[in-house]
């Protein structure tokens, strides 16, 4: 029997991803709560595991992956349930979907989630400065879901995950945010799949 563990808050939206995979594929775990509050990530052992101090981590008999874009392509590989592509060109594109979400959407809303969530006094020249750039993205998001039910393909896969749990963070942030109805009525079907409860049941935070 596999012994694996995940280690990392589920108040992280990286250890969302992580954990909703895990669940999709059926994969059995122990989520171990670190980072943040939790601490841990800073200790010798921790480090040792993963030198970025960051989470999530996965751990599988011996087996140690940091990176959740990178946990949730191991996960896929090793789920039917979740299996990539077959076809290159496919496969390319949730790939390109999943750089997108870590480079681009993400980080441009972080400013705003800091301010937001994490500042007693949040700067409102740095939220807005924020929102409009995750505006024009959230735009693109839109248009791209507008004729599909999925990101990539027919079916559900990783490229949803990921950007399901960042969308999730966007649709939830307290401001004003232009209605984008097709990533609404996206977000809205991924939230109600099983995998999703326990990613994104925690308060956000």
């Amino acid at each position: 029997m596999t012994l694996r563990k995940l280690w990392g808050r589920l108040t992280s939206v990286n250890v969302q991803k992580a954990v909703w995979g895990l669940d999709e594929a059926g994969l059995a775990y122990e989520r171990i709560d670190a980072g943040g509050a939790h601490g841990i990530v800073a200790d010798r052992a921790y480090r040792g595991k993963n030198p970025n101090g960051l989470v999530p981590t996965l751990e599988e008999d011996g087996f140690v992956l940091w990176e959740s874009n990178a946990i949730l392509r191991y996960v896929a590989s090793t789920a039917p349930t979740l299996a990539l592509p077959a076809d290159p060109r496919t496969r390319a594109h949730v790939d390109q979907w999943l750089d997108w979400q870590a480079t681009t959407f993400t980080p441009a809303m972080r400013d705003a989630f800091w301010q937001l969530y994490r500042s007693q006094n949040p700067d409102r020249t740095v939220v807005s400065a924020s929102m409009t750039r995750t505006e024009a993205l959230a735009a693109m998001l839109d248009a791209h879901l507008s004729d599909r039910d999925y990101m990539v393909g027919d079916g559900f896969g990783i490229a949803d995950i990921a950007l399901g749990c960042a969308a999730h963070r966007w649709l939830n942030l307290p401001a004003e945010r232009i209605e984008r109805p097709a990533l609404r009525r996206w977000y809205e079907r991924l939230a109600g799949r099983p995998g999703a409860a326990r990613a994104l049941g925690e308060p956000i935070a």
